[in-house]
Order: structure tokens, then sequence, then C-alpha cells
């Protein structure tokens, strides 16, 4: 039997997954979550051999998650399904270790097809996810670069952000200018747009 863990702060999402799951005969739901730490948790109690994260979850999302357990949980793969599949997104995802990459349109069929590819040892990124990301390319920005303009995301000040990175206002200026300039945005919330629109931040 292949033991899964479920995680996704949808619970009706999670609770149809998990029926559906349970209907293929090697396949075993163990624990569900519904946050990013309970995932963690859970995955710690019950070892599961996949976890399937959302990639949006509460208090930490599903590729943090993965990089977690790739840590705590050497054993288990994490294989992430989304609503929100960015180019950025796919790229955190395979640094942090995650073996799958699939959107929520996926069918319960094919994501029980995908889990024993998983199991298996094979890695499984959904073709239109990866083409999209090999179209927009790298990002440009430094993780400093790529950070600072997820704390000015919700219209914090330079000063806000200065104490929040523990840096000083001046840094912080510089790093959202270079950001702005890498990104050839007129500003720093145009910078934030074109990061968010490529899954950069």
């Amino acid at each position: 039997m292949i033991r899964v863990l479920l995680a996704d702060d949808e619970h009706l999402i999670r609770g149809a997954l998990a029926t559906l799951l349970a209907l293929e005969d090697d396949l075993d739901v163990v624990a569900e979550a519904s946050t990013g730490p309970e995932a963690v948790a859970e995955a710690r109690a019950h070892r599961p051999d996949i976890a399937i994260l959302d990639l949006q979850m509460p208090q930490q999302d599903g590729i943090a998650v993965a990089a977690s357990l790739c840590k705590s949980v050497p054993s288990c793969r994490s294989l992430i399904v989304t609503s929100h599949g960015l180019p950025g997104h796919l790229k955190r995802a395979l640094e942090a270790g995650v073996r799958g990459f699939v959107p929520k349109t996926v069918s319960a069929q094919d994501l029980a097809r995908i889990v024993r590819t998983v199991h298996a040892g094979s890695r499984y990124i959904d073709p239109l996810l990866a083409a999209d990301a090999i179209s927009v390319g790298d990002c440009p920005l430094t993780s400093r670069e790529a950070d600072l303009l997820m704390l000015a995301s919700d219209g914090a000040s330079v000063n806000e952000i200065a104490e929040r990175a523990a840096l000083s206002a001046g840094t912080v200026r510089n790093y959202l200018s270079s950001a702005t300039t890498k990104l050839g945005a007129d500003n720093r919330y145009g910078a934030i747009h074109i990061a968010r629109e490529r899954g950069w931040i």
C-alpha cells in the first residue's frame, strides 16, 4: 500500500479527494491537514510515502512544506496540486525537492496514476505548466530582491519593510530599485505585479 497524506485548506476538496483516492486498491490516505505546519506535523507522526500538498495553504505554502519534509521525513515524496500554477512556482517547487506538480483540474484517476509514478521514484510535471515555465525563463531577481518585493506587496512603507527585514531603509530602497530596474517596471508596484504574474514572488 502507498501511504498518502492530503493537505488542503479547502475541506470539501480535501474530503472529496480522500474519498476518491480511497477507491484505489493500493492507496491509503493515512492523514489529512489544512495548514502547512499541520501537514508537517502529520507527516512526522504518520510517515506517509507521498504527501499531496495544495500550493496555497495558510501559514506555510505547499512548497515550504515540501522543503521541510525533505529534511524531516526524507522517505516522503511531495506532490504539489494547484489552481494557480505559475512558472516561478514550478521552479521553486523543483528547488525544494518536489517530485510532482499538477493542476487541480487533473482527474482523480490521473492523480492516482501520478502518485504511483512519483512513489516509484520518477518525477511528473504537468506538460502545460512545464512549457509555460520554459517560455517565461529564469527569474532575474536575487532571493533578497524577491523577498523584499514580497514584503512590499501588502503596501508596507520602506521603513516598515526595513524593520521586518532587519535592514536599513537605504538598503531596502536599493534592493527595490534594483528589482524594479531588472523587471523593466516604472516603480516597485509595477515590479510586484510583473513578479507575481510570472510566479517569482
